[in-house]
């Protein structure tokens, strides 16, 4: 038998063999055997995001600390105890910067314009005073109620403003060229073109894109819009294509036919390279709240909600507009005096025009807006015709004689729209909808562009914001239908205050 003191020298030795052969055992395990190593391209994106993590771990704690902060002087300036004051802002704190991280809205998946990060916040805001809130009641504890009435507003708001603060930080940078995803393209060339014109159109979302990979195609440069795009590898090499190009960020546009297995083959060939693998769809106007993913025995399933035209979110909608138009009417009706002034002074005519427009379920409406053309304006329309610059069924003039010099400043500023909030507060409109279309526009409709008359027009909506007459026909009707089907009251909002930048800094107005 061997003994002891034997066996412990076997061992000793076997170790011994393994230690000095460790080295060279790199060499000859198998590639496919080794954990695959960070790029440094895809280390440089990490580093970038963990830093802007960082940034909104320290302001959203900055705001915090401020709205407690104040709220518990005021609390001890009532006569407050010191000790449960001290107590219960600790814990307020800590609970909801934790429930900020907890329902990841500082998530890199987030770091693209989105209003889930906003009503992240909103919701991580609701849990954190919520389970105060409990607490407070399990305890028998007193003193929330001025925590609901200033921390909560006054918390929320601040984190709002930050974490806005910080999106339009990045977006500066990435318009400066930094802190964007090296993109690569791979798909068939129909949907690799609609994939480039997208996100070209939407710089700020942070794609630069740096090549493509057609699959149907052996082009060596594609031409999309006013850029210009290699073309580079096939369907097999993609992995290898990314890598030589430092990509770290690959949409797959569409995948070949008959291979299932695309994209997982893919995914494996990116390990280490990228840290992202984005998969497009053309249900891409359809909104992430209308989209839930599950898997069914590894079966990955999209469940796409059916939009609804009426219920609770339409009524809720019906009291956002009442509540908007009623307040924005005031001071509508404190400029109206001079407003009427200046019209009357410089042409003859009423101070309102009256227009029949077509509304939801295309009922018949009189839309009111400041005149802001000559009283025959519509007798030389025919005559104008030829000198149409709109686009599809639009009549668009830049330098439009019928225009009258005071109109031309109330076009630019939108002021001419400003009477449709009485449109707003009858229910003929919405605050933000689709463009209110003229009866000849309608008659001229295909049959998906009818689904604009599905829901109330707006004075604004995604048209007005994203460049106005100076968008394609096509498009138009691309973002009334998107904003049809996926609207919400957040989206709403979100949608009102880029009109309030778009009113200072005009684009497409004329």
């Amino acid at each position: 038998m061997t003994s002891v003191d034997e066996v412990l020298n076997l061992r000793r030795g076997a170790a011994t063999v393994r230690h000095a052969s460790a080295p060279r055992a790199l060499h000859v395990v198998p590639d496919t055997i080794a954990a695959p190593r960070a790029t440094i391209t895809l280390e440089q994106r990490r580093r970038w995001e963990r830093r802007y993590k960082m940034l909104l771990h320290i302001t959203d704690a900055g705001m915090i600390a401020l709205a407690v902060g104040l709220t518990s002087v005021i609390q001890l300036q009532l006569g407050a105890p010191l000790l449960d004051t001290v107590l219960r802002a600790s814990l307020l704190c800590a609970l909801w910067w934790t429930m900020l991280g907890g329902t990841h809205t500082r998530d890199a998946a987030l770091f693209r314009p989105s209003v889930v990060e906003y009503r992240g916040v909103a919701h991580a805001t609701g849990l954190a005073f919520g389970a105060l809130a409990i607490g407070d009641a399990l305890l028998s504890l007193h003193g929330m109620q001025l925590l609901l009435l200033v921390a909560l507003p006054s918390g929320l708001g601040l984190l709002m403003l930050s974490r806005w603060s910080c999106r339009r930080w990045l977006t500066t940078q990435r318009g400066r060229g930094r802190f964007s995803s090296r993109t690569l393209v791979v798909g068939n060339r129909e949907d690799v073109e609609y994939v480039i014109q997208t996100l070209t159109r939407n710089r700020a979302a942070g794609f630069g894109i740096v090549g493509v990979t057609l699959l149907d195609g052996n082009a060596r440069e594609l031409v999309v819009g006013d850029g210009a795009y290699a073309v580079l590898g096939n369907v097999n090499s993609v992995g290898a294509v990314a890598r030589d190009l430092g990509a770290d960020t690959i949409v797959v546009a569409s995948r070949p036919r008959g291979d299932a297995e695309f994209v997982k083959r893919l995914s494996w060939q990116l390990e280490g390279t990228a840290a992202e693998l984005v998969l497009s769809s053309r249900l891409a106007d359809v909104a992430g709240p209308r989209l839930s993913f599950e898997a069914l025995d590894g079966l990955p399933l999209i469940r796409m909600e059916i939009p609804r035209f009426t219920g609770g979110r339409h009524i809720a909608k019906r009291a956002l507009d009442m509540a908007v138009a009623a307040i924005a009417l005031i001071p509508i009706a404190l400029i109206y005096p001079l407003l009427a002034l200046v019209i009357k002074a410089d042409s003859r005519g009423p101070v309102f025009f009256f227009q029949e427009r077509v509304g939801k379920d295309g009922q018949l409406f009189k839309m009111v807006k400041f005149r802001s053309m000559r009283t025959d304006a519509e007798q030389q329309l025919a005559a104008l015709q030829e000198q149409n610059e709109g686009a599809g069924l639009l009549f668009k003039m830049k330098d439009d004689p019928r225009v009258t010099r005071v109109g031309h400043v109330l076009r630019k500023l939108s002021l001419d729209e400003l009477p449709q909030f009485w449109n707003v507060l009858t229910g003929d409109m919405s605050v933000v909808g689709p463009r209110p279309p003229l009866p000849n526009e309608v008659t001229g409709y295909d049959g998906k562009v009818f689904r604009r008359l599905y829901i109330k027009p707006g004075i604004t909506g995604l048209w007005q914001v994203s460049g106005r007459s100076d968008l394609s026909w096509d498009e138009s009707v691309r973002l009334d239908l998107r904003y049809v089907e996926n609207w919400s009251v957040a989206s709403d909002l979100q949608i009102m205050w880029r009109t309030a930048k778009v009113m200072l800094q005009p684009a497409g107005a004329y």
